[in-house]
């Protein structure tokens, strides 16, 4: 099992009290070094280059967002009420190596068959075409998908979402796409809006839709009869996933009842659907999660599924 990060993830700066803070990182990676059994290869992410990016995002998008990175303070990228995606002296290199580590998951995925989870920030899956929101700025997973696409001629990618939150980036970016199934299980309504059952772009978009209080034993009976099924008929050859643990009780982002033991019973359906159509072939992706608590109990089950 590999794992991706590295220290310029932790100097983003978001202010205080922003819920996108270093400590979700750091929670993440020290739960996961003081946890010797799970016997990982920890790996630094390297920068993305521009001509990886750009299988996503035009060149001219990344280049205004980098030139607003100001000297000191502050800067917010998204419009009222979503200013709170935010630029910061030390932005650059953390996106960059956010991104980087789905480009370097690849190569290690393809080439060795080694599963591998991307601790990384900030996260990604909220990243339009041509918009940052969400605390998001690229969008990790689809270049990730992309490049798989182009550097390996991977046919059929299923992008699993279980952050309690939609998408909208990867949704936006695939809606049109047949060779790539986005699936996402969400509570609704809740930030960003978007995400309702009757978006199915051209038969690919699969979106489960969760009432606040949902529990566990709920969540597992819908994630697998409108995330799985679908999944399970399309065949894909590589499943990746945005590994969101903001579903959780204590997450005070939003209002769905998981325990930290349904990431494992939630990630091992994934592995299963892998091992039957994918040769096992996992890639993680770092998301949401803004309680430490529970990050640190959700990481380790999450990592242990993602190994058996």
């Amino acid at each position: 099992m590999i794992i991706y990060t590295h220290n310029d993830c932790f100097k983003k700066f978001n202010g205080q009290n922003h819920p996108e803070r270093k400590e979700r990182l750091e929670t993440i990676i020290n739960t996961l070094r003081s946890s010797p059994k799970l016997k990982i290869n920890f790996k630094e992410a390297p920068l993305a280059k521009m001509s990886e990016i750009t299988l996503v995002h035009p060149k001219n998008y990344i280049d205004k967002i980098f030139s607003n990175i100001p000297n000191k303070g502050l800067i917010g990228v998204g419009k009222e009420p979503y200013a709170d995606t935010l630029l910061c002296p030390d932005s650059k290199n953390a996106i960059l190596r956010s991104c980087g580590a789905g480009i370097a998951a690849v190569d290690d995925l393809m080439n060795s068959n080694e599963r591998v989870f991307c601790a990384v920030r900030p996260p990604g899956h909220h990243a339009e075409t041509i918009r940052a929101n969400g605390f998001c700025f690229i969008n990790n997973v689809a270049v990730a998908a992309k490049y798989l696409q182009k550097k390996y001629k991977i046919n059929k990618i299923a992008i699993v979402d279980f952050d309690v939150h939609h998408g909208n980036g990867t949704q936006e970016i695939f809606y049109t796409d047949n060779s790539v199934v986005y699936a996402s299980t969400h509570e609704f309504p809740l930030f960003p809006g978007s995400g309702t059952e009757e978006e199915t772009g051209v038969g690919n978009i699969f979106n489960a839709t969760l009432k606040a209080g949902t529990k566990g034993a709920k969540f597992l009976q819908i994630f697998e009869n409108k995330i799985l099924m679908p999944i399970d008929k399309f065949k894909p050859e590589v499943i990746l996933i945005s590994a969101g643990f903001d579903a959780h009780i204590r997450d005070p982002l939003a209002n769905i009842n998981l325990e930290s033991s349904d990431y494992f019973k939630i990630t091992k359906k994934i592995v299963d659907l892998a091992d039957i159509h994918s040769k096992g072939r996992v890639i993680s992706f770092f998301e949401g999660g803004y309680d430490l608590q529970a990050l640190s109990e959700s990481i380790k089950e999450h990592i242990k599924a993602l190994k058996n």
